[in-house]
């Protein structure tokens, strides 16, 4: 089997390696990739969000499977342009997708479903701001309604900046989401359907502040761990009963049939499990945890899905232990990072690169934000902790920080 992976960061990464373990796959090419992409997969500097250059690409290239690795090539409806090629595609409809492009859409769907979710207020004018804070608080969330790559979301106590960030998004002509605050650990689930079908996978927590004991802003995700030791044993069976399958129904019932795997990002509550959002592709980092733990072949799974034959599928083969990935962000991330450093020891097992490419004399230079993935593996989050930490430190990138406490508190409390 051909595999074209969309995309450039290291989620995709993490899929061209999961996919490379598959026997069945006899070559794999990433589009626009990156430096660390280049090593598993030919790379074609092909515009991800483009439908017509993508679909040109698998034609071009003669690919079995095309997987849409971000957000915003679905949104722009490259996997209908592929499948209406011909050629089968790991990711939702245009119109699907919109339960990640737009929160207010993902709202209705959840109200229709009866999916446990935060009360929330759409805001598209400034005049109305200040009486839609009053009805929240006292901790306000405060959304972009569209894509924001992570980054669009302010949660605080501070009233001033909960109205300063929401009129900066609404002077950029974004409507703004308002909710109310879920207390209660987060959990990350990835339910892979075929539109009917749900499978999830084990379940992960990211931690989405850039500084230690989640302080400063919120960033892409600054690492993630799975399994989740602390979680109920019927967690996952809750959330597919309650929340995935319900929105995949609701999402067939209204012709728009979801294909690829549905990110639910939740918070278990003293209620139970209620959604924070939904994302229409992989998570990242948590992908790059969660598939370095899985066994099942990966790209028949994901064929399974495009094909619609996921009810087909064995129940899937987990390794045992833990994975933890720890992001390492460049100087000044996540405001305005520093680019084109020099990198050494990205070539290291367990390393996976996000913003990074290779300079004409060689060398591995810093691209974007979150610069690099560190994953590693063990019997249990300790073990997995001391392993990624271990990998850390074998990376230099001149100013470029990184999170010591992914899974930290999780440890502790197994031990």
């Amino acid at each position: 089997m051909r595999v074209l992976v969309i995309g450039s960061g290291a989620r995709e990464h993490a899929l061209l390696l999961g996919l490379s373990r598959d026997p069945g796959v006899t070559a794999l090419a990433c589009a626009p990739g990156n430096a660390g992409t280049a090593s598993v997969a030919e790379n074609y500097g092909v515009e991800a969000t483009s439908p017509a250059a993508v679909t040109a690409l698998a034609a071009e290239w003669k690919a079995d499977l095309v997987v849409v690795g971000p957000e915003a090539p679905l949104v722009a409806g490259v996997a209908d342009a592929v499948r209406a090629s011909g050629v089968p595609c790991f990711g939702p409809s245009k119109e699907a997708a919109r339960i990640e492009g737009s929160k207010a859409f993902a709202k209705e769907v959840m109200a229709a479903a009866g999916v446990p979710t935060a009360h929330s207020e759409i805001v598209d004018n400034p005049a109305r701001l200040d009486a839609a804070l009053a009805r929240f608080g006292p901790t306000w969330v405060v959304k972009d309604d569209g894509l924001a790559a992570g980054k669009g979301v302010v949660v605080t106590r501070d009233l001033d900046a909960a109205r300063a960030h929401a009129m900066r998004l609404l002077d950029g002509g974004h409507p703004v989401l308002l909710e109310s605050f879920l207390d209660g650990p987060e959990v990350s689930l990835f339910c892979l359907t075929d539109g009917r079908t749900v499978r999830a996978l084990l379940p992960a927590q990211d931690f989405k502040r850039v500084g230690d004991n989640d302080s400063g802003p919120n960033t892409g995700g600054m690492g993630a761990y799975a399994p989740l030791p602390w979680a109920a044993p019927d967690l996952v069976e809750t959330i597919v009963t309650t929340v995935a399958q319900p929105v995949v129904d609701e999402l067939a019932k209204r012709g728009t049939p979801f294909q690829g795997v549905l990110y639910a990002g939740l918070a278990v509550t003293s209620e139970g499990p209620s959604v924070i959002e939904f994302n229409c592709r992989f998570g990242d980092p948590e992908t790059q945890a969660v598939l370095a733990l899985l066994r099942t072949p990966l790209a028949g799974l994901l064929l399974a899905v495009a094909e619609g034959r996921l009810d087909e599928q064995a129940e899937l083969d987990w390794a045992e232990g833990a994975a933890v990935t720890v992001v390492v962000a460049a100087e000044g991330y996540p405001s305005l990072p520093r680019t084109g450093d020099v990198i050494t020891g990205a070539d290291a097992e367990g390393v996976l690169h996000a913003g990074t490419r290779r300079r004409d004399d060689g060398a591995v230079v810093s691209a974007g934000g979150r610069v690099l993935s560190v994953v590693g593996t063990g019997d249990d989050l300790d073990a997995a902790r001391a392993e990624a930490y271990r990998r850390v430190a074998g990376v230099h990138l001149t100013g470029s920080h990184h999170r010591t406490d992914i899974a930290l508190k999780a440890a502790q409390a197994a031990r």
